[in-house]
């Protein structure tokens, strides 16, 4: 809460626990990410070159790290605003998970690539 105010009156509980409910499900997702980055580190660990599985296993759990700590921040921003009266604020949480996951795609097609041609 910013300095100088006061606690303001507890909304609608149905509010809160539908933003608590935003928030499991961004951890769940980060949660998912970072298991993929560990099977991708137990079951393909040379994807096409020998750096090439744990780079991308890497990748994913820090992108699943991202996931949940942007998620937690998301989820305090949106408490703030809805316990005063405020309208959400935007958030780059989305975007940034789509663009990383792209990201980790477009690496893992361009080394399974590798690995059809190189066999």
């Amino acid at each position: 809460m910013p300095p100088g105010e006061t606690e303001p009156a507890h909304p609608d509980y149905r509010f809160t626990l539908a933003n608590e409910r935003t928030l499991l499900a961004w951890l769940r997702t980060g949660l998912a990410l970072v298991a993929a980055g560990v099977a991708m580190a137990q079951f393909a660990p040379g994807l096409g070159v020998p750096w090439g599985g744990a780079a991308v296993a890497v990748a994913l759990v820090l992108t699943g790290l991202g996931t949940a700590l942007g998620g937690y921040r998301r989820w305090r921003r949106n408490e703030w605003a809805i316990a005063t009266g405020r309208p959400l604020p935007p958030s780059r949480v989305p975007t940034t998970v789509v663009a990383s996951l792209s990201a980790v795609l477009v690496v893992v097609a361009v080394l399974v690539g590798i690995e059809v041609i190189g066999a």
